[in-house]
């Protein structure tokens, strides 16, 4: 069992910028891979970015490259996502998730994921 809280959301007007933290305890959480996802209202739940256990390899949706960075520290058991130029489009719930599948390659959709946060509140004002 892992449990993974989401923290750093809150209001910020357009071209700012964010740092999301999620916070890991239970397993080993270097174990696992990450992955951000976010959810707008009536709107499905889509993948943000992924990043393995070891950070070698990082994926991103092409809405957020270039402006959003997954990263993690594996020795504080905390993944981040630092969200530049952030959009009104960015408004969403952000919720990070870790696999159950070795943490080499991150999955690039929820059910790969097997743990989740409770997400936290983005809001981009325009």
């Amino acid at each position: 069992q892992v449990q993974l809280v989401e923290s750093g959301g809150g209001l910020v007007q357009a071209g700012g910028s964010l740092r999301l933290s999620c916070a890991a305890s239970g397993r080993t959480f270097s174990r696992y891979a990450m992955g951000w996802f976010r959810q707008a209202p009536g709107k499905e739940r889509e993948f943000v970015a992924g990043i393995s256990r070891t950070s070698i390899t990082t994926y991103y949706a092409d809405s957020v490259k270039g402006r959003f960075t997954i990263s993690r520290d594996n020795a504080k058991n905390t993944g981040y996502l630092q969200m530049n130029s952030l959009k009104p489009e960015d408004t969403a719930v952000y919720y990070c998730a870790v696999d159950s599948d070795g943490g080499y390659i991150p999955p690039r959709s929820a059910p790969g994921y097997e743990y989740w946060g409770q997400g936290t509140q983005v809001t981009v004002s325009s």
